[in-house]
């Protein structure tokens, strides 16, 4: 049977800073990200399945990443929770969407954390082939399934 890729772009705004750092991007500040997302799998050949001929629902793949990823972190702030006095930016009016996260939100660390959120969602048969994450219009991460097996 075939293999096919399918691929979905998302974009989201998001604010982070980086406890730590040693260069601009300890200051709190936003990025514009595009996020690529490549799954993999055969094509329905169920005759009777509405879905007769596609690996997957561009729609259905597109709920997934919104509610794991884009619905989330659009317009938040995220830190990571070895921020000392974290507890202080806790400004409701401000920081309805704020998150404190396991990790240095990085690009890298980021990438890994939605990789593991949307391969828990896809349906029987759809890999997770790899994801791009896009943090300025130069620089960018990626993942794939390939590499961390």
């Amino acid at each position: 049977m075939i293999k096919i890729r399918l691929t979905k772009e998302f974009r989201f705004e998001m604010a982070h800073a980086l406890w730590n750092y040693d260069g601009l991007c300890k200051n709190i500040h936003g990025h514009s990200y595009i996020l690529f997302v490549t799954v993999i799998g055969e094509p329905i050949t169920d005759k009777t399945n509405p879905k007769l001929g596609m690996v997957m629902d561009f729609g259905e793949l597109k709920g997934i990443v919104s509610e794991e990823v884009v619905d989330q972190l659009d317009h938040a702030l995220v830190l990571s929770k070895d921020t000392p006095n974290i507890d202080q930016l806790n400004i409701p009016q401000m920081f309805d969407r704020f998150f404190v996260m396991d990790y240095q939100p990085t690009c890298e660390n980021m990438i890994a954390d939605f990789a593991e959120r949307i391969k828990a969602r896809l349906p029987k048969g759809v890999e997770l082939h790899s994801l791009k994450l896009h943090e300025t219009a130069t620089s960018f991460a990626e993942w794939y399934a390939s590499d961390n097996q």
